[in-house]
C-alpha cells in the first residue's frame, strides 16, 4: 500500500534544479531510507515532501490529496520531521521543547491537556531523555539534544515520521538505540519511517526499502538486496565495494571499498557544480 508518493517532482534553489522530475513511492508502514553522496538531493527531497520548502513543479500526494493544498495543522497530524540541523531551542527546557510537538492538537488558548502531558512523558521515556525534562536544552550534549529533538517528533504522534540523519552527533551505542527505537515504532505501532542515512550498513540493516539518489535522480530503489550491491554503489558513490553478509542479520553489508579515482575525475566538474548548488542539502 502507498499513501505517499511524488510525481515528476522538481525542486531547486534559485534557478538551479537540485531534483528534477522525480517520482518515488514511500511504502506505507515500512522503514524507507534514502542514501546518496553529499549534495545529491536527499535532504532537499525530505524538505519538499514535508512542505518545508516549495517545489517548482510536480506534486507530492498524501492520501490522495496534493499536500500543497492541505491545511497545515491537518498535515502536521499526519507527518512529522526532524531536520538535519534543527532550529535553536535557546531558553527552552527539554519538556517545553518536546511539548511543541503537541501544537497540531491544541485549541483555544493552547493549553496542554492531560493526554498531551502523557504523550510528552512517553516520548521522553522512549528516547531516554526523561531525566533531562527540566533542564535547559542548551545545557545538553549534542547527542542528548538529538534525542530530545527526536522526542519532539514522536510527541507529534503522526503516522509518518521523517528524519534527516537522525544519528548525527551520536556515538555508536546511541546510534543503535535510536535506530532500534524507530524500528520498534514501525513494528509495534506501524509508523511509517522515512530517513536519510549516511551509513550504508545501518541502511541495509534497518530499512525495508532503500532509495539511492545521484544528482537528484533515482539510481535504484528497492530492498537492501537490490540496492546495496557493487553495481549500485559504484554508480552512486564512485566506489568499488566488497559486499558480504552481516553475520547477525544476514543483510547485505559493505565490508570494505576503494575509490574509483578515474571515474571520479571524469565527473569531478559536474559533481562540484552540483554540490555547490545544493550546499543546504
Amino acid at each position: 500500500m502507498v499513501r505517499l508518493y511524488t510525481n515528476d517532482l522538481s525542486i531547486g534553489y534559485g534557478e538551479r534544479l537540485i531534483v528534477k522530475d522525480l517520482s518515488v513511492k514511500i511504502p506505507d508502514k515500512k522503514i524507507t531510507t534514502i542514501i546518496g553522496s553529499n549534495g545529491c538531493g536527499k535532504s532537499t527531497l525530505l524538505k519538499a515532501i514535508t512542505r518545508i520548502i516549495t517545489h517548482q513543479s510536480g506534486t507530492v500526494v498524501l492520501d490522495g490529496k496534493n499536500i500543497s493544498k492541505e491545511n497545515t495543522k491537518l498535515l502536521a497530524k499526519k507527518m512529522a520531521i526532524l531536520p538535519q540541523t534543527p532550529e535553536s531551542a535557546s531558553g527552552l527546557t527539554v519538556g517545553e521543547l518536546v511539548s511543541y510537538g503537541r501544537f497540531p492538537y491544541q485549541t483555544g488558548f493552547g493549553r496542554l491537556s492531560k493526554k498531551d502531558y502523557e504523550i510528552i512523558d512517553w516520548a521522553l521515556e522512549v528516547t531516554g531523555t526523561s531525566e533531562f525534562k527540566f533542564r535547559p536544552v542548551d545545557a545538553l550534549s549534542g547527542g542528548q539534544r538529538q534525542r530530545v529533538w527526536i522526542a519532539m517528533a514522536l510527541s507529534q504522534e503522526t503516522d509518518i515520521i521523517f528524519l534527516d540523519e537522525p544519528t548525527t552527533y551520536l556515538d555508536m551505542a546511541h546510534q543503535l538505540e535510536v535506530l532500534e527505537l524507530l524500528q520498534k515504532l514501525n513494528v509495534e505501532q506501524e509508523r511509517t519511517i522515512v530517513m536519510v542515512l549516511h551509513d550504508l550498513n545501518q541502511a541495509a540493516r534497518f530499512a525495508d526499502y532503500i532509495i539511492a539518489l545521484k544528482n537528484g535522480e533515482v539510481v535504484k530503489a528497492g530492498s537492501g538486496e537490490e540496492v546495496i550491491n557493487r553495481e549500485v554503489l559504484r554508480e552512486v558513490f564512485h566506489i568499488d565495494a566488497e559486499i558480504g553478509r552481516d553475520p547477525r542479520t544476514n543483510k547485505p553489508m559493505c565490508i570494505t571499498y576503494n575509490l574509483l579515482k578515474g571515474e571520479q575525475k571524469n565527473e569531478k566538474t559536474n559533481d562540484a557544480i552540483y554540490s555547490t548548488a545544493s550546499a543546504s542539502n
